[in-house]
């Protein structure tokens, strides 16, 4: 990594330059942070567990026909990603009534939401990451109409996707973030899904026990924070049953096998 340009830092991950240009690599760490970085700390294997899953489901995303960033996985904790011009807006898709909308609007934490919500935030941490409404955005041209109505769609139709996905293999998909981005091609820019989808930005409960299975786990101190991100690793089929995504994927197992 010393030989690489590092081009960002985030509190989750590292941004290099890439090999070729319009390309970067986004390296996944082991550091959890929580409360807008006033609670920090270490969540061994985490990178290697995130960069797994995040690859996973935007691979099928990406075979949905929802445009993302994702190019390929470079090892445990590396994948080659397109370079995007961050649109400075979380987008969280809230199915489940849970965390800040939970104390915000005193309802209990569980109570399964009339419809789907989006909620829109301004990235920037010194702020907080203060909640935003479609006319902030429009004023102050963080995004275009068409951008917002591009973003919306992808939110919906990775929401679908994904509360599918997850109920299939026994997880309620309770709130996640999405982050995009603008793809430049020549002079015109189009809307891409960007950043990463994990445990560390969405809430998954187990759908018999409603045990926890996200970053929820630091942020609360219920501990199990490691085990947790393998199970759904687990059931989503990238871990065999037994295995410890914080030593070895699958890839990396099998090539050291044969002696590669």
């Amino acid at each position: 990594m010393s030989r690489r340009r590092q081009i960002y830092e985030g509190k989750a991950k590292i941004l290099y330059e890439g090999p070729e240009p319009g390309t970067l690599i986004q390296y996944f760490k082991d550091d959890a942070t929580a409360f807008n970085a006033q609670k920090k700390g270490t969540i061994s294997g985490k990178g290697v567990l995130n960069n797994r899953i995040s690859e996973h489901l935007f691979t099928l995303l990406g075979n949905i026909g929802i445009p993302t960033h994702f190019i390929r996985r470079l090892n445990m904790r590396e994948q080659l990603v397109r370079q995007v011009e961050i649109i400075p807006i979380e987008v969280v898709v809230r199915n489940v009534a849970a965390g800040s909308l939970s104390k915000r609007l005193g309802i209990e934490e569980g109570t399964q939401l009339p419809r789907t919500i989006l909620e829109y935030y301004y990235k920037d941490d010194a702020l907080g990451d203060p909640m935003i409404t479609e006319e902030h955005i429009a004023c102050f041209g963080w995004a275009g109409q068409d951008e917002l109505a591009d973003i919306v769609d992808m939110a919906i139709r990775t929401n679908d996707f994904l509360t599918g996905l997850f109920a299939g293999i026994g997880i309620r998909l309770v709130d996640f973030k999405l982050e995009f981005g603008r793809l430049w091609e020549d002079d015109y820019s189009r809307v891409i899904l960007a950043d990463e989808i994990s445990p560390d930005g969405c809430r998954l409960w187990d759908m018999k026990t409603s045990e926890k299975l996200d970053k929820d786990r630091f942020r609360r101190d219920l501990g199990g924070e490691v085990e947790a991100y393998q199970e759904v690793a687990r059931r989503l089929g990238l871990l065999p049953e037994g295995a410890d995504g914080a030593v070895l994927d699958l890839d990396e197992a099998r090539k050291a096998r044969k002696g590669e």
